[in-house]
């Protein structure tokens, strides 16, 4: 249902040094929180103030200038361009800074030397960097874009859905990951229907339904009939 899948009064804030979780069934208004905060859809209402700063409505290239990453949710949609390289899609964010570029002129030898060193850094399973991105498995293509995002060592990364359908391997690879963004003092806004990674990764954790936040609990006392009864609409149990 279109209607229910808009934003209702979300109003939440994050700090750094924290990963916060964002729960809730698929569908219940997340998409577009993300997409509003990394400039992909439009607000009519509120604002978003991000280092005391509005961002509202900023194009998306803008919103990355401030200091904010992004993974999203569909690697193969709006991820990763899977005919190019793996070398091209880890460059992608920095191919017109120097010193990768001067003028028209791409530096290919310090390109190289990044994306090897990411390949290395991030331990992505790949005969070169080279070869399609399309070529890789599902893990090993997340760990691309998750390499790209992460080592631009931006203030708040937004992270959707980022273990989504990869391999055991990967996701504790890319928990460590955004657990170790964590402790470098940035901010981790971590989109996940997957319980037991908010539960496992979160500080705090907000639950969505319907547009709207039903509530922001602390991970260290959040369960999961909580946070089930808080998706589905109803309301968290109380502790005597």
């Amino acid at each position: 249902d279109r209607e229910l899948s808009k934003l209702k009064g979300v109003s939440f804030d994050i700090h750094k040094g924290e990963i916060f979780g964002v729960a809730g069934v698929d569908g219940n208004g997340q998409n577009e929180l993300v997409e509003s905060l990394t400039g992909l859809r439009p607000i009519e209402k509120g604002d978003i103030i991000f280092k005391g700063h509005s961002i509202r409505n900023l194009s998306s290239l803008k919103i990355r200038k401030t200091g904010i990453a992004h993974i999203p949710e569909d690697r193969n949609k709006t991820g990763l361009n899977n005919k190019f390289t793996i070398k091209e899609n880890l460059i992608a964010n920095l191919y017109r800074k120097k010193p990768y570029s001067k003028w028209i002129c791409l530096k290919n030898s310090l390109i190289k030397e990044y994306a090897e060193g990411l390949i290395k850094k991030f331990d992505i399973r790949a005969s070169g960097i080279d070869i399609p991105v399309e070529s890789l498995s599902g893990g090993n293509a997340q760990k691309v874009i998750v390499a790209r995002e992460v080592d631009l060592n931006s203030e708040l990364i937004i992270a959707s859905q980022p273990t989504r359908g990869v391999d055991v391997g990967s996701i504790e690879s890319i928990r460590e990951i955004l657990n170790e963004v964590k402790k470098k003092g940035a901010v981790v806004l971590l989109v996940s229907a997957d319980l037991e990674e908010i539960l496992s990764l979160s500080d705090r954790i907000a639950v969505m339904y319907e547009g709207k936040i039903m509530g922001i609990v602390s991970a260290s006392e959040a369960t999961e009939l909580n946070l089930g009864l808080l998706m589905t609409g109803g309301k968290a149990i109380e502790k005597e």
